[in-house]
């Protein structure tokens, strides 16, 4: 089991700033691609951001330039920068974490959500 613990969100006005935090905790062997998605009400989730164990990074178009995803490989956690609100960033922003299980098992993991509003 993997297990992934957010923090990070709340309320902010637009043109403010929040960090996203996730750590993964288990039974992992490794960890490949960790991302954040977001729902807004009467959306589909979506892909924020990802960086991939060697590094590489890939963002929704929406929030190029605003937003940096970030990892500590140590520490197991993948940070969110999320620049520059503007108030359709307003969602429930979920961890997601893929890789192998001791077991040799692949896992998909998610977070538990954490919302973030952008409103004056």
């Amino acid at each position: 089991q993997v297990q992934l613990v957010e923090s990070g969100g709340g309320l902010v006005q637009p043109g403010g700033s929040l960090r996203l935090s996730c750590a993964a905790s288990g039974q992992i062997f490794t960890i490949n691609d960790m991302g954040w998605y977001r729902q807004a009400p009467g959306k589909e989730r979506e892909l924020v951001a990802v960086v991939t164990s060697g590094g590489s990074t890939n963002y929704v178009e929406a929030v190029k330039g605003r937003f940096a995803i970030s990892r500590d490989n140590g520490k197991n956690t993948v940070i969110l920068q999320m620049n520059s609100l503007k108030p359709e960033d307003t969602a429930v922003y979920f961890c997601n974490v893929k890789g192998t299980t001791r077991f040799l098992m692949p896992y998909d993991a998610w977070g538990q959500g954490t919302q973030v509003t952008v409103s004056a």
